[in-house]
């Protein structure tokens, strides 16, 4: 057990001391560039918002700059950024590579020192960084598609009231609550560091994965090319979001029972599991050292979370 604890440890630092090297050498190029565009910014018209901001962290920052070349650490970075999380695709990495280390090793030792068992348990590792990212995001897009018709609202007072559509995105930056505060202050402040105002609002519908927020950003496109009373069109949208909002919590009342229905089902094996594990742990442990116990365990796996995947595209019903 010790030898295997060193080991995986020994492994952990290499890994990011190579790391740490690799961005020692590229991060100060990456500072200068951010710091020339906080310099150049328009301050006046679009003050980077405090939440935008992040702590310096010169280790990986510069490593961080050579993964966002490639379309895997591009993906990576849009999906962080949709979740809001103040982290570099370089550090999500490294957390990824920590938590397949730790929770395989973790598996391998729980389980006396089985190879499956630890292979299946980096495999959940890995995964767990992903699924905190996916959960945050869906967190953050429904807030998001909740104070959506507000901010739309909004929007079209100012305009009424003699504002230009930059000054009344910032106005939204500045009194709605987060997280719609942050993505208008995101915009406001693309816009002045150089980008139009059709630039920013596709980079935030690219952040932000919301139907409703691509109708609005469309209308507004459209009425920037070719003219138009845009308040009253942002009125129109608005009605159609409020009434998409109020249909979709009325089917989530209908469906909230076949939805328990599903995590019950989906739960209750791994919990009599546990109950079994901790009532008589040599009866299960068969399941785990006997290979008919090892298939029975991928068919029922797969079952389970076939018939769980099914029940939830069953119970949602697209507007």
């Amino acid at each position: 057990m010790g030898l295997a604890l060193a080991a995986a440890f020994s492994l952990s630092l290499g890994i990011i001391l190579i790391f740490w090297g690799l961005a020692q050498m590229v991060s100060a190029p990456a500072r200068a560039i951010e710091e020339r565009l906080d310099r150049f910014a328009v301050r006046e018209v679009a003050q980077r918002p405090a939440q935008a901001r992040r702590p310096e962290r010169p280790v990986i920052s510069g490593l961080d700059g050579i993964l966002r070349r490639t379309s895997f650490g591009e993906g990576i970075a849009r999906e962080l950024a949709s979740a809001n999380l103040k982290l570099t695709v370089s550090e999500f990495l490294t957390f990824t590579l920590l938590s397949t280390l730790g929770v395989g090793l973790l598996a391998y030792l729980l389980y006396y020192r089985s190879a499956i068992m630890g292979l299946a348990g980096a495999v959940v590792g890995f995964f767990l960084p992903r699924f905190y990212v996916k959960t945050v995001q869906q967190r953050r897009l429904k807030a998001f598609n909740n104070q959506l018709a507000d901010a739309i609202t909004f929007i079209a007072n100012s305009l009424r009231a003699g504002n230009s559509l930059l000054q009344a995105m910032e106005n939204v930056a500045k009194e709605m609550p987060p997280p719609i505060s942050e993505e208008f202050g995101r915009v406001v402040y693309e816009v002045g560091i150089g980008l139009s105002i059709p630039q920013a609002l596709n980079n935030m519908v690219r952040r932000v994965k919301s139907e409703d927020l691509d109708l609005m950003v469309t209308a507004i496109i459209i009425q920037h090319e070719v003219g138009g009373n845009l308040a009253e069109i942002l009125d129109t949208i608005n009605e159609t979001i409020r009434e998409r909002v109020r249909i979709l919590g009325e089917i989530r009342a209908l469906t909230s029972q076949q939805r328990l229905t599903g995590y019950i089902i989906g739960f209750l094996p791994f919990g009599l599991a546990l109950i079994i594990y901790l009532i008589n742990r040599a009866y299960i442990s068969n399941l785990f050292t006997d290979p008919c116990g090892l298939i029975l365990l991928g068919i029922g796996g797969f079952m389970m979370v076939f018939g769980f995947f099914f029940i939830r595209k069953v119970t949602q019903i697209e507007i």
